[in-house]
């Protein structure tokens, strides 16, 4: 799937998801594609590092704690995006969850349409 649709699809679902969930607002939909490319840039880049820096801790926690480094990109995406507010590291985790949840259903149905299709 290309980049865009990926960016869109992220997009939708954080904005829903900020309307759905506390603790968590998004100004407009703008706003929104700027969190989706700001996330896609954070996952590429400051994600692995995390994972690395953090790898002992996840061990021990059998990788749970992957949950924070998430939340902790949330934060961080919080932090630069003026419009998007995130009220606390648990409500970062849970969102980080939900959209993630959201984006591979999303993302799984319209591979499975596409390949339907042709």
């Amino acid at each position: 799937m290309g980049f865009l649709f990926r960016i869109l699809v992220i997009a939708v679902n954080a904005f829903v998801l900020a309307y759905l969930l506390p603790g968590v607002e998004i100004d407009n939909f703008f706003t929104a594609i700027v969190v989706a490319l700001l996330l896609a840039f954070l996952d590429f880049t400051v994600k692995p590092l995390l994972i690395i820096l953090t790898l002992p801790v996840t061990f021990i926690t059998l990788g749970l704690f992957l949950f924070i480094v998430n939340a902790l990109i949330i934060l961080i995406d919080a932090y630069f995006v003026h419009g998007f507010k995130v009220d606390g590291l648990w409500y970062a985790v849970l969102y980080s969850f939900c959209l993630s949840i959201a984006n591979s259903m999303v993302l799984r149905h319209a591979k499975r349409r596409r390949q339907q299709s042709e």
